[in-house]
């Protein structure tokens, strides 16, 4: 059944469907998620590879359920995860977010991995340098990149900087930045800082660095983790699920939420991008569950867009 024969049908469920008991003035619940196998864009190109992660929508007004329409509606709270990004999607976050303002000091950045070391390239006031660093995690859940090598124009300068008694904490003003600090000569990540909307909450708990990716295990704070949600396809490998709560998109609401979006080729991640996800969606196909709930089979953006052209 395509979507948009549903879609009318939905919509005088949801009118005649009670509040729940949240809405009678206790505090909402929030949206329950679990994905599996995602690649979630960030923009257009920038890419992160979630193979699990289990956690929540909280909205971020008391009295406005989340928008998938509208990434600044909505926190996404991780409770456990396990995210890659790849040195290509973290050189592009740096340069496109966290050092994008005017004036920054730095520009260009590039990053790789090399030997389970990372390297980091790029110009600072117009001077080229390189960094090759050991990546650790900090008690605070931050990524530590602490360099063992750093070279200007070519020139190992460490030395000369500790001469006259200079690190990159007192040559790079960070005040402006997003989700990065420098710490002597230590550079200092947040995880979920370095990321645009939606906002994203959560604490690392061990980072593990592969030949392709630096990959972040999230882990609960209070170290209860969530129990696993039942998806109703329970074969589905590449999937989100939104469970409980209401969540709103596009003109529909769901008191209750029961919305289940898989791969409709699951031979590969399930490339899916919020901003543009009513195109995958007007290209899937979905279905009513006996209880109400929906499923929707949704194509690949890439796949959409290719379609498209």
């Amino acid at each position: 059944m395509r979507w948009s024969c549903v879609g009318a049908g939905w919509s005088v469920l949801l009118a005649i469907v009670p509040p729940a008991a949240g809405a009678q003035g206790a505090a909402p619940q929030p949206v329950q998620v679990q994905m599996r196998n995602v690649a979630f864009h960030v923009d257009s190109t920038i890419v992160m590879d979630i193979a699990y992660a289990r956690g929540r929508l909280r909205r971020k007004v008391a009295d406005q359920s989340p928008y998938l329409d509208d990434k600044r509606s909505f926190v996404l709270e991780l409770d456990s995860a396990s995210i890659g990004v790849s040195p290509a999607a973290l050189s592009q976050l740096l340069n496109r977010y966290t050092f994008a303002y005017p004036g920054s000091p730095l520009r260009r950045l590039t990053i790789t991995i090399e030997h389970g070391q990372i390297r980091q390239h790029g110009t600072m006031r117009g001077i080229s340098f390189d960094v090759l660093g050991d990546l650790s995690l900090t008690p605070d859940g931050e990524l530590r990149l602490h360099p063992t090598t750093i070279k200007a124009v070519g020139i190992k300068v460490g030395g000369l900087m500790k001469f006259f008694g200079l690190n990159l904490e007192k040559l790079v003003n960070t005040d402006r930045a997003r989700g990065v600090r420098i710490e002597g000569d230590d550079f200092l990540l947040s995880p979920t800082g370095l990321l645009p909307p939606p906002e994203v909450e959560g604490r690392v708990g061990r980072v593990e660095v592969t030949d392709s990716q630096i990959v972040q295990i999230f882990r609960p704070q209070d170290g209860r983790a969530a129990e696993p949600l039942k998806p109703p396809v329970p074969k589905a490998e590449n999937y989100m699920f939104f469970r409980g709560g209401v969540l709103r998109f596009g003109k529909l609401t769901m008191d209750d939420t029961d919305l289940f979006i898989q791969d409709a080729d699951p031979s590969d991640p399930f490339d899916f991008w919020l901003d543009r996800y009513n195109d995958q969606l007007v290209a899937g196909e979905s279905r009513n569950t006996r209880d109400h709930g929906l499923i929707v089979d949704m194509p690949d953006f890439a796949k959409v867009i290719r379609r498209k052209g």
